[in-house]
Formats: C-alpha cells, sequence, structure tokens
C-alpha cells in the first residue's frame, strides 16, 4: 500500500461517516533525529550523519464499530526509513464473544512483548525507543486468529491471550533481508495486575524456515556439506522447518511516580545455525511533575551451544575405501576443511553486549512530549562502545 492509502482510508472514513457505521480515527506521530558520537559507529540503524528519517514515522488507526458486536481496525503506517510511503500494518476484526471476551482475525501485532501493542506509539512510554536488546526481532506482526480473555482472581486482574498464525516476511536473521515464514506460530501470554504492579508471561511456539539464499557463504557450505553426502550436517546448520520458540516474563510498578519495568526474553529455533538469544533489561524511571527522568540496563547474549560444534567430520571413506578429505576441494591440501568454516559460522553467530541508557521526557502539552536520550553500547566481546544521543517529539492525535 503507498502514499494514496491514507487518502483512501480518509475518503472511506468519510464515507462511512454518512452511512450506519460508526468511524473513530485516531493517530499517532514521531518525530526523531538523532546520531552516533564517533565518526566510524553506527547503532540502531544510526551513523555519525544526523538522521531525521530512522525513526520517524506518522500513522492513522481506524475502528469501526459494525454494530451487533463486531468492530473492524485498520492501522496505516508510513515510516521515514521507507520514504514515508504508507503500509497497512494491521488490519483485522473483533468480534465481542461477551463482557470479558473477544476474537480477532486478521494482520495483527504479535503480542510477543509488554509493549507490543504500543511499539510504534512513541507517546506510550518514557524512552525515546523501547529498551532494543530485548526489543531487537525484525518482525511485530502476523496474520491469524487472537483470542483474549479478562477475569479478576481475587483482588487481581488478569488477562490471558491466545494466538494462532503465521508470518510471511523478510527479516533481519542470516542476513540483514531473509525471506521468512514462520508457520503454525501458537502463543499465550498472560498478564496479572493489581493496583501499581503488574507481571507478564509469554510463550510462542513456531516452526521457522528462512532462507539462505541471500548469503552465499552459508549456501555454498550447504551445498559443500551435501556434495559429500552428510546431509544431516547440512540439515543442522540450515532453517528449514525447525522447531522455534519465544518466551518472555516481565514486571511493571508504577508506584507514586516512581516507575520500574524489567522484561527477560529468550528465543531460540532448533537444528539451526542462528544463536540461542537471551537478553533482559531494567529500567527505573522518576516522574518530576511534567519530567520524566530514566536510566536503563540491557543486556544480550546470543550463543550456540558446544555440542553443535564439530559435527561435520573432517574425512569420509569412499565405497572403494579412499579416504577423502572435508574440504571445499578435495583436490587441494591446503583447502579448508568444511568443519572449520562451519564451525567459524556458528562461532560467529555469537554476540554479547551491554547498554547503558539515560533520558528524559517533557510533556509539553496535553498530546505530545519531548524526549532525549543517550545510549551507550558496549559490545563485550569486541570491547568496542557506540554513543548514541537522538531525540524528538512523540505525539498522539
Amino acid at each position: 500500500m503507498k502514499k494514496s492509502a491514507i487518502a483512501l482510508a480518509i475518503a472511506l472514513g468519510t464515507v462511512s461517516f454518512h452511512s450506519a457505521a460508526e468511524i473513530r480515527i485516531n493517530g499517532f506521530a514521531s518525530i526523531i533525529g538523532g546520531q552516533t558520537l564517533d565518526s566510524d559507529d553506527t547503532l540502531y540503524g544510526y551513523d555519525n550523519d544526523f538522521d531525521m528519517e530512522n525513526r520517524s514515522l506518522f500513522a492513522l488507526q481506524l475502528s469501526a464499530d459494525l454494530q451487533e458486536s463486531l468492530t473492524a481496525t485498520a492501522q496505516i503506517v508510513g515510516r521515514g526509513q521507507n520514504d514515508f510511503d504508507a503500509e497497512f500494518e494491521w488490519a483485522y476484526l473483533t468480534y465481542a464473544i461477551s463482557d470479558s471476551s473477544q476474537i480477532s482475525a486478521g494482520k495483527m501485532r504479535i503480542p510477543f512483548y509488554r509493549y507490543s501493542d504500543f511499539l510504534d506509539v512513541g507517546y506510550a512510554y518514557r524512552w525515546v525507543k523501547p529498551p532494543q536488546s530485548v526489543y531487537n526481532l525484525s518482525f511485530s506482526t502476523y496474520n491469524g486468529l487472537s483470542y483474549i480473555h479478562n477475569s479478576t482472581l481475587g483482588e487481581w486482574e488478569s488477562t490471558v491471550q491466545l494466538a494462532l498464525g503465521s508470518v510471511d516476511d523478510d527479516i533481519v536473521a542470516i542476513t540483514y533481508s531473509d525471506e521468512a515464514e514462520l508457520n503454525n506460530t501458537v502463543g499465550i501470554n498472560w498478564t496479572l495486575s493489581r493496583d501499581w504492579f503488574s507481571a507478564r508471561a509469554a510463550y510462542f511456539a513456531t516452526e521457522a524456515s528462512i532462507s539462505a539464499a541471500n548469503s552465499p557463504e552459508l549456501s555454498g557450505l550447504l551445498a559443500g556439506l551435501n556434495g559429500y553426502g552428510l546431509t544431516q550436517q547440512a540439515d543442522d546448520i540450515a532453517v528449514d522447518k525447525d522447531d522455534a520458540y519465544f518466551a518472555a516474563i516481565g514486571v511493571s510498578i508504577d508506584y507514586n511516580d516512581i516507575l520500574f519495568d524489567a522484561e527477560y526474553t529468550q528465543f531460540d529455533v532448533d537444528n539451526s545455525i542462528l544463536a540461542k538469544q537471551q537478553q533482559y533489561y531494567a529500567s527505573l524511571g522518576y516522574r518530576i511533575d511534567t519530567w520524566t527522568l530514566h536510566l536503563t540496563y540491557e543486556h544480550n547474549e546470543d550463543k550456540n551451544e558446544n555440542g553443535e560444534f564439530n559435527s561435520v567430520p573432517l574425512t569420509i571413506s569412499a565405497p572403494n575405501g579412499v579416504t577423502i578429505p572435508v574440504t571445499t576441494d578435495p583436490t587441494n591440501p591446503n583447502a579448508p576443511y568444511l568443519r572449520t568454516l562451519v564451525n567459524g559460522a556458528l562461532a560467529g553467530a555469537r554476540a554479547e553486549s551491554e547498554t547503558w541508557s539515560i533520558g528524559a521526557r517533557y510533556d509539553f502539552h496535553p498530546s505530545a512530549a519531548f524526549k532525549i536520550e543517550l545510549n551507550q553500547f558496549d559490545n563485550t566481546l569486541t570491547d568496542q562502545k557506540v554513543e548514541l544521543l537522538s531525540f524528538g517529539i512523540d505525539l498522539v492525535f
């Protein structure tokens, strides 16, 4: 959907105002600029040149009450990183089964995180961007079904959400753009809240397939292993209909003027070159009138298990009993062994980092807030530090 989508949506809304449906149009926007503080550094899509497009966006959300407990919702977002070309991010129908439960169908936000529903609505949280060590998956929506049930357990409010569907998108995985399918995705999240405290847990399972077509190195390794008849070893590094899961727990406190959020997430694709990812953050905030000051610590660790290494043999035996070295070129005694290359690819997936962030939010208007934030990212494997300064305005309308 291109730029004409917004105009079309507004036109549709206008038409519907004259018909029976009650249309509600809301919107939100972020105008964010940022740059790294050293000339050769890059972080979160920013480099040392000041950039106002990377995280800026405009969005419209339309909700139509179709009566008889049925509503239709669409969200159209134009992102600066895509030249503000507008696209439908959400498009789904919701049917209220009762006062406490509802079912939705269509394209929706996949509810991995505490802030999943507000991921693009910067006005809903205190950071310029949610902690990137945790909020680092490059896809955020799915096509499918969602069932939500609200209830009370004593003095606690309980919300359980079940999700079923699939993801078919280009994601950041092996390279920065890989064709991916997450089929038969099923998950649950449960939120318990009381007064100023809430806790949340989520678990999702899926069948993951990610194309290696954009990675000549991985495609070459797979071809080499299959050429030697090592199909099991090839399957163990390819991402082809492999079981995967995402798990998360988190707590949130909003007590008087003290704010605290913490989330831990874990993501893994079995029998693949992708490393198991574990990450968490803890963030403390304090409100002073219209100001909110905050400090956040993040930790990320991606690593393949030791048992995944050295699975490729150094030699195989031909039917005639001749020993053949498993290398990139068996006729060249100096050619690298495929075991070395596979081990290198597994080791190359390792990552470990810590990030400290300090920032402030100033609510200068009932519908708008100015934010400024300094992130210091520390790659603890290479001891490389990168500092990023970003600031801007989030608003809702």
